[in-house]
Order: C-alpha cells, then sequence, then structure tokens
C-alpha cells in the first residue's frame, strides 16, 4: 500500500548495490552519499529510511546516525526484508547491521519470514513510504534499477549517484 503524498513528506530512503558490485572504491561512495544525504537535510528531509543491505544500505544509515549527533531531530528506519536477514553474513557485516539496528529509531521487518521476492517488497515498501530516493547506481541491471523504476513510477524523486 503506498503512503499518501503529505505522509511521505521529509522522508527519504536509499538504494544501491552490494559492496561487490560497486565500481567505485568506498571512499569515494561514502563521500558522495554523506554530500548528498546532507543535501536532503538542508532540503528538510528529516526521516531517512535504509534497508540494511551490506554496501550502500549500511553506509547511509551509519552517515545518518553520525549526523544525528549534530541533528538531534532526524530519524532513521532499519526496514529489513524478513528477521534475521544478516545471519549468513561475514562478522564485519553483521557488526555494521547490528549497530546500526541498534541505534535506529525503529526496526521494521516488511516480512515475516524469507520468501522468493521478499528483497523487492522491501525496496518497494521503502519507496512507497519516502518522497526522495537516494541510490547509487552504475546502470546495472538488478534490484537497484528495479527500486529506481519503481519510484518513477510512484512520481517518487530519484537522485543518482
Amino acid at each position: 500500500m503506498m503512503e499518501k503524498p503529505e505522509a511521505r513528506s521529509g522522508i527519504c530512503c536509499f538504494t544501491g548495490h552490494r559492496p561487490e558490485k560497486l565500481k567505485r572504491e568506498e571512499s569515494e561512495i561514502l563521500r558522495l552519499l554523506e554530500a548528498e544525504i546532507k543535501r536532503a537535510l538542508s532540503d528538510g528531509f528529516t526521516t531517512f529510511i535504509t534497508g540494511m543491505a551490506q554496501g550502500v544500505d549500511i553506509w547511509a544509515g551509519e552517515i545518518v546516525l553520525k549526523l544525528k549527533e549534530r541533528h538531534p531531530g532526524l530519524k532513521l528506519i532499519a526496514a529489513l526484508p524478513y528477521p534475521g536477514c544478516e545471519r549468513r553474513w561475514r562478522a564485519a557485516w553483521k557488526k555494521r547491521f547490528a549497530n546500526v539496528a541498534e541505534k535506529a529509531n525503529q526496526v521494521i521487518s516488511v516480512s515475516p519470514a524469507y520468501s522468493p521476492g521478499v528483497y523487492q517488497k522491501r525496496d518497494q515498501w521503502m519507496v512507497d513510504h519516502a518522497q526522495l530516493v537516494i541510490a547509487v547506481y552504475d546502470g546495472a541491471p538488478g534490484g537497484t534499477e528495479d527500486t529506481i523504476a519503481h519510484a518513477k513510477e510512484r512520481g517518487v524523486e530519484v537522485r543518482l549517484l
């Protein structure tokens, strides 16, 4: 179900590739991502939704948490595709996931358990609750491309990095 436009006002979500699919260095992506999140802040966005996937989602969540120290009114929502989605990850990513989830204002599981299409369902939920999507996208097919297409279908602004 899509939220009414006024209910999505001031809410931004993220989409992007996982680290192994990115063609740029992590440091460059972090710099661009932080600049775009600060731009969203200056545009009046105060709530950010991260899908909690490895790479762009967790990095964005970490940046929002860092900015929250100077902007206490910021909110971070962690939108999980299902509880325990991080179980099979390497220890370092599990630790980062746990840190973001612990410090988020709210943790939502879009589905109660794994099933085919659960990641797409999570991505669509985020877009349907946002006014803006910040996307780290290189043109490759996949979930990020699908999320951007869904946002455009819904009339949600997309800022590409």
